[in-house]
């Protein structure tokens, strides 16, 4: 069996392991938790091909527990379920419980999450959890309240360096060749901090070149790699680059580069999640005022591509994403918020003017809270002229309509009610 040079290359022991030293290094938090033998259920929250699924391995075959892998793209409650017998079977003679490793746990619907719950709190199994997304936003707050959340980082330059050349000098297969790293950039860049990535780079270069001398410089790494993987990778450069050209693509309100940009991540296997997210953001961001309607479409689109899934989830995402590039544009409200937050850092707390200011005792009736209070609803059009701001800034303007058709109206609106109080 041809068996990948990262397969081939995972460590064992922590000893082995590059990167993470926060977390694994000399008295940091999760070695002594492995070395006093009593582990934790928590969640490994990192970008891929930092280590997640090998430190996972590595702490059952330190603590010598059995260890249960699943992976939340192709398990299911029933899988789940099952596992969890197995672990039950395992509780005897007082020996450790099971690890239950789960890959990509944000992936995980509620009721799968919900699967685990009982089983994590009479301690039947560990659970390790492995995500790339924030498990804030991805996993059960019961779930999650009862795990630990470890952080991994991007592996450093130098480390990135030490793993490819403890793969040149330890690897049964390279060690045989004679190989030299003249330039390291291209690798680098390409593997995007992704250790598997990296290695499997590296090997995909020693391939395609002749036998005898391999001298690795950027011209042959790039050569050699814009022939053969599609230029996308989900963490790194490419990632940022496709991502930054669809948005500016809607924003730019051009549908055809947007919808094209979409199926470049679509075949990439960017998470559909991780793309309605920043099309909600963009929503408001870049649409906003021109057309409240296309935060309600974002949204729509973000709830619906969960209930679907792929692949029929990419109709419902070219529809908002035609429809989002093609609306009127307005960042107003994205900028109000911001000249908001820009005064209040500056003039800090100021006082609410006293007919604002809510009088549930007698005490802040005698201080005259809530005097003069002009209630909208008694007036003609449900408005009346009344100062609302602090006195210090009365008058300051920090949303600016833009020039579009439903904020014209707003403005005209703005000019009729507030006559000299704001100058539109």
């Amino acid at each position: 069996m041809n068996i990948p040079l990262a397969e081939r290359m995972r460590p064992s022991s922590l000893d082995q392991y590059i990167g993470q030293n926060h977390l694994v290094g000399p008295d940091a938090v999760l070695r002594k938790a492995i070395e006093s033998g009593n582990i934790p259920s928590f969640i490994l929250w990192g970008p891929p091909g930092v280590g997640k699924t090998t430190l996972a391995s590595i702490i059952a075959n330190t603590l010598n527990r059995p260890f249960y892998s699943l992976s939340a793209i192709n398990s299911g409650v029933k899988d789940i379920r099952d596992t969890i017998e197995k672990a039950k079977r395992q509780q005897f003679f007082n020996k450790p419980n099971p690890i239950l490793f789960i890959d990509e746990i944000h992936r995980f619907s509620k009721s799968q999450q919900d699967s685990l719950l009982s089983a994590v709190e009479k301690g039947i199994i560990t659970l390790i959890g492995a995500t790339t997304e924030n498990p804030s936003f991805e996993v059960i707050p019961a779930l999650l309240s009862r795990s630990q959340v470890y952080v991994l980082e991007y592996l450093s330059e130098e480390e990135l360096k030490d793993l490819v050349n403890h793969a040149i000098e330890k690897d049964h297969e390279l060690a045989k060749l004679d190989i030299e790293i003249i330039e390291w950039d291209s690798l680098l860049r390409y593997s995007g901090g992704d250790a598997r990535k990296l290695l499997n780079v590296l090997e995909l270069v020693i391939s395609s070149v002749p036998k005898g001398k391999i001298a690795l410089n950027n011209d042959l790494v790039a050569s050699v790699i814009q022939n053969n993987i599609l230029l996308y990778d989900k963490t790194g450069e490419q990632h940022y680059d496709v991502i930054s050209a669809f948005i500016k693509s809607i924003r730019g309100s051009d549908p055809n580069a947007a919808v094209y940009y979409l199926a470049r991540m679509l075949e990439a296997g960017e998470d559909i999640k991780f793309i309605c997210r920043r099309m909600v953001i963009l929503a408001a961001e870049d649409i906003g005022l021109a057309n409240p309607n296309a935060l309600l479409m974002a949204n729509t689109a973000f709830q619906s591509i969960q209930s679907i899934g792929m692949p029929e989830a990419r109709i419902i995402l070219s529809q908002a994403v035609i429809y989002l590039a093609t609306s009127p544009k307005s960042n107003s409200a994205y900028l109000a918020i911001d000249n908001a937050l820009e005064e209040v850092k500056n003039s800090s707390s100021l006082p609410i003017p006293l007919h604002l200011r809510n009088a549930p005792t007698k005490l802040m009736k005698n201080l005259n809270y809530g005097k003069n209070y002009k209630y909208a609803h008694d007036f003609n059009g449900n408005f009346v002229d009344q100062a609302f701001l602090p006195e210090q800034i009365d008058g300051k303007i920090f949303y600016h309509p833009k020039d579009n058709r439903t904020e014209d109206k707003i403005k005209n609106k703005l000019k009729e009610q507030w006559k000299n109080r704001y100058k539109y």
